[in-house]
């Protein structure tokens, strides 16, 4: 990589997917990495201590955008970002995902004429009902370099007719992200001891997406597929979820669940990897099975993810098909568990964030 002068690299996060999937990159940039934070998990639970246990630099720049309608966040954090690029014009920003921080940090180096490199590219779901969807379009188009983790990723970039040149293959920075951090057996089996649960005699459980939380009847469908599993299921509640069950009254759907708050990124790949499988309707879940090779239920109607579906993942809508497809499972989880070690993951080895951290000097030299 060319030497890149001091906080010449603007990357822009405001999650806590942002935060875990571009610390390889922070980390090997260096000095050149100028971290902007948006807080757009602005509980300090789903971002801070993320930060900390990656062991990246706190932010040199925070734009709050806070708890505030999609629009409102897009907009306050183009602003932000465009009066930060004026006064310290970095030579490249770089995004990653989907999220309205990445919109906001695209539309603002595109308005400046700052390459803008796009971690994560291509992803597509084809469900425009999924503000995601749009946010992930709008950086692909205007990003001077498309990073894809797959060919799935690369074809569906091609097919919206966006040069070969700016698509570099890359992995997921995810691969690397998960063996760097994942606990050791030890390490592992104090995690379960806290939690008070055996390996492979339990269910880890997550839930977020507006799609389910805040519809009524999907949420309470999902709380009684998880209440009626014949093994423990293990549940950390994401703020969201905590208010959204409050407000519809279902308090009483918890009792049969290990409720727990929000825990570290090593805590979760702990649980994860010693689980008997997952539901989740988490994307980057979806990816992260496929590193520690154990199945996973995704209750959503629609994924951006489909190399892991049919191997490392099932695809359902909240109901009766949660159940069905975990008592195929249960019945026989040592046959499952043992093809899916078998299986290589789509998303590439560890080199990702190295491979990220070429593609932002070509566009910086340029």
């Amino acid at each position: 990589m060319t030497l890149l002068p001091d906080r010449s690299i603007a990357v822009v996060l405001g999650t806590r997917p942002e935060i875990i999937k571009l610390a390889g990159t922070v980390r090997l940039l260096g000095d050149a990495a100028r971290v902007v934070y948006t807080g757009q998990h602005y509980d300090p639970e789903l971002s801070g201590i993320f930060f900390d246990e990656f062991g990246m630099p706190r932010p040199d720049v925070h734009v709050g955008i806070g708890a505030e309608r999609r629009g409102t966040q897009i907009g306050r954090a183009t602003v932000g970002f465009d009066d930060l690029f004026a006064e310290d014009r970095p030579l490249a920003v770089v995004v990653q995902g989907d999220t309205n921080t990445v919109a906001a940090g695209a539309l603002a180096a595109n308005a400046a004429e700052i390459p803008l490199v796009h971690v994560e590219a291509g992803l597509r779901s084809f469900d425009r009902r999924m503000p995601e969807e749009h946010n992930r379009v709008i950086a692909d188009h205007l990003a001077e370099r498309c990073l894809a983790a797959t060919a799935v990723n690369r074809e569906n970039l091609l097919a919206e007719r966006i040069d070969d040149e700016r698509i570099v293959m890359t992995g997921n920075t995810i691969v690397e992200a998960v063996k760097r951090l994942m606990p050791e057996p030890g390490e592992r089996s104090e995690i379960l001891a806290r939690f008070d649960i055996e390996s492979g005699r339990y269910v880890l459980s997550t839930f977020h997406r507006p799609e389910n939380v805040d519809d009524p009847t999907n949420l309470r469908r999902i709380l009684v597929e998880l209440a009626n599993l014949p093994i423990p299921v293990v549940l950390p509640l994401h703020p969201r979820t905590v208010r959204r069950i409050e407000e519809f009254d279902m308090g009483e759907a918890l009792s049969h669940l290990i409720v727990v708050d929000p825990i570290g990124y090593r805590d979760f790949l702990a649980l994860g990897s010693e689980s008997a499988f997952l539901v989740s309707d988490s994307g980057g879940v979806q990816e992260e099975v496929s590193v520690y090779k154990r199945p996973l239920i995704v209750v959503r109607r629609s994924t951006e993810r489909p190399e892991v579906l049919g191997t490392f993942a099932e695809l359902v809508e909240p109901g009766p098909g949660i159940g069905q497809i975990a008592a195929a499972w249960i019945e026989n989880l040592d046959d499952v568990h043992g093809r899916l070690a078998q299986l290589a993951s789509p998303y590439g080895d560890a080199s990702a964030p190295e491979l990220t951290v070429n593609a932002i000097a070509e566009v910086s030299d340029a």
